[in-house]
């Protein structure tokens, strides 16, 4: 139980004492921390669900429900300020008795979720033989931290990445690549096999080829043409195109597996497009024979509107005029195999906010089919990282970024803010760069998590990267800075361990910071919100630095005194740890 439930807890049982709904009990932390803790305000509510007859005065509902609370040696101080609020302050025993039991628990007084769920998280969506760009920078940074934060909380979690590797951008580059070495054995129907183990190309050669392909097909009706006769010919099964494809599938996702491990991004499956495709004529024939699909201009179609709808919803599109399925199909297939495969309670999609629509379209498509409960489908939208402009983040000379760019200059970023802060100067060139880097993903990764995840956001290197204010690497700093305390300890012979007796406002307030970890994490779970770990893990920064400056630790004379306080140290550390870890950031032992 967090401990903002534990006091709505006991303020509920006032309310109900009262004649009241116990939910009147609600607790927040307090809009005033001069005045109070905490504060509850629900006499004004309570009061005005009385009956007219009742006439009840907000003000003096509340000065009963604190005087229920009188004597409570779990409180410093109730009272009650304004028209009715009520505001708490707890005792310095309770707090004490609650950050010491908090110390000693392995989850740092972390939440759980009282009913595990298993649940599907996509978030990638890189398609094959194009390289990461910044554009799937937020994707996998917010879906990294929810992946953690879920089994965090007790959920059984697996991520996985759906690549985009089944389209006609397939069959644009065997059709290139046809032309440019038409006598590679791929291309010879009368060629028995086996088929060379390693692709004809290299990766460079691969991303060159896409856009060139890409442009010639709508440049050139008849590239274009090509271009869809080799699509439709790797899926039917051309074992030679089939060999091609694997072999740029594994080019691609072996560089993707190295930029997303520097960005501490792991997935479990690493399944795309193609893996659904089994399960298209299945699923098109069950839709059309049950009437859940039906013609329309020449295509198959899924009604998707609904009465109450106060805007207009396209019908799903299942087969073209054409006769070819797109994107709606295969993800309506991608749904099917992850029920029969991972039978999750719950399917998450991490993709922009711009795919809201298909994403709609497609969880009612599959809820009206019976095939999955649309309400257990959720899109986890997010904004664009922008630039200055305001517009999508791109170079200077208006391309697009690759991510691979991206984490190089973030990290000779890193390395230039740490010479001019005088930090990791002790350290040798292998482990400074490996410093460097975890710095410069820290700024970035804190950057974008630390923004509400639907919101766009100012991508500004040089304030992302400094060592004060509200960044990653000032959470890093402040990481290490615990962890030299503790090492000096150590050095002594001393270690933490004993009982935390909060009586200073700087140990009460780590306390009380360290006591609202329960509370962050919840949030953050069940609002899919990752920056609520933000504000939680800057908050609990500070309040340690306030510690730190107020507070004699290492030489501090009363044994008693000076045990509690590498306790409190100890444990701001490992939930800072913690916390930074749930966002997919790492912290270095020392800077």
């Amino acid at each position: 139980m967090t401990l903002l439930e534990d006091l709505a807890g006991i303020l509920g049982a006032a309310f109900e004492a009262e004649g009241f709904d116990a939910g009147y009990g609600a607790v927040r932390v307090s809009d005033r921390p001069d005045l109070a803790q905490f504060q509850c305000n629900g006499a004004l509510a309570a009061a005005k669900s009385a009956a007219k007859s009742e006439k009840l005065n907000p003000r003096a509902l509340g000065e009963r429900i604190a005087g229920r609370l009188d004597g409570d040696d779990r409180f410093s101080d109730v009272g009650v300020a304004g028209p009715g609020f009520v505001n708490i302050n707890l005792s310095d025993t309770f707090l004490s008795q609650r950050a010491t039991a908090l110390a000693g628990d392995e989850s740092l007084g972390g939440w759980s979720h009282a009913v595990p769920e298993k649940v599907v998280l996509d978030f990638g969506g890189p398609n094959v033989a194009k390289p990461l760009h910044v554009g799937h920078l937020r994707s996998a940074i917010i879906g990294e931290s929810l992946k953690r934060l879920l089994r965090f909380a007790g959920d059984d979690v697996v991520g996985d990445i759906h690549l985009g590797d089944w389209g006609l951008q397939m069959g644009q580059l065997i059709s290139e690549l046809a032309l440019r070495q038409p006598d590679l054995p791929y291309f010879n129907n009368n060629f028995d096999g086996p088929y060379p183990e390693t692709p004809p190309i290299a990766l460079s050669d691969l991303e060159e080829m896409y856009p060139a392909a890409s442009a010639a097909c709508k440049a050139d009706p008849e590239r274009a043409e090509a271009a869809r006769r080799a699509t439709k010919q790797l899926q039917d099964g051309h074992k030679g195109y089939r060999a091609l494809w694997r072999g740029f599938v594994d080019l691609s996702v072996d560089a993707m597996r190295r930029n997303y491990a520097d960005l501490n991004v792991v997935f479990d499956l690493w399944k795309g497009e193609s893996d659904a495709d089994p399960y298209i004529e299945e699923i098109v024939g069950d839709l059309r024979a049950r009437e859940v699909a039906v013609e329309s201009d020449g295509a198959l179609v899924v009604p998707v509107s609904r009465a109450d709808d106060k805007k207009e919803m396209p019908p799903l599109i299942l087969v073209n005029s054409q006769g070819a399925v797109g994107y709606h199909a295969t993800d309506i297939a991608t749904i099917v195999d992850r029920k029969r495969s991972q039978q999750p309670d719950r399917i998450f999609y991490v993709v922009d906010n711009r795919q809201s629509l298909h994403f709609e379209q497609v969880f009612r498509a599959v809820d009206k089919a019976g095939y999955f409960d649309e309400h257990r489908l959720e899109h986890l939208g997010f904004g664009t990282m922008q630039g200055p402009d305001g517009k999508p983040f791109k170079t200077r000379e208006g391309g697009v970024l690759k991510l691979r760019d991206l984490i190089d200059m973030v990290s000779e970023q890193a390395i230039k803010r740490l010479g001019e802060n005088g930090l990791a100067s002790e350290a040798g060139d292998a482990e400074q760069r490996e410093i460097a880097r975890k710095v410069g993903v820290a700024a970035l990764k804190f950057a974008d998590l630390s923004s509400q995840r639907t919101t766009d956001y100012i991508f500004d290197l040089d304030r992302f990267m400094a060592f004060e204010g509200k960044t990653g690497p000032y959470l890093l700093y402040a990481s290490v800075r615990v962890k030299s305390v503790l090492r000096r300890a150590a050095d002594k012979g001393e270690t933490a361990g004993g009982p935390i007796a909060a009586a200073a406002k700087e140990e009460r307030d780590l306390a009380l910071c360290l006591l609202g970890f329960s509370d962050a994490v919840k949030s953050a779970h069940q609002k899919r919100m990752p920056h609520f770990l933000c504000e939680h893990a800057y908050a609990l920064a500070q309040a340690f630095s306030k510690f730190y400056g107020a507070c004699r630790i290492l030489d501090e004379k009363d044994d008693a005194v000076r045990g509690s306080r590498l306790t409190l140290a100890d444990a701001a550390g490992r939930q800072l740890t913690l916390t930074l870890s749930l966002l997919g950031i790492e912290t270095p032992d020392r800077m």
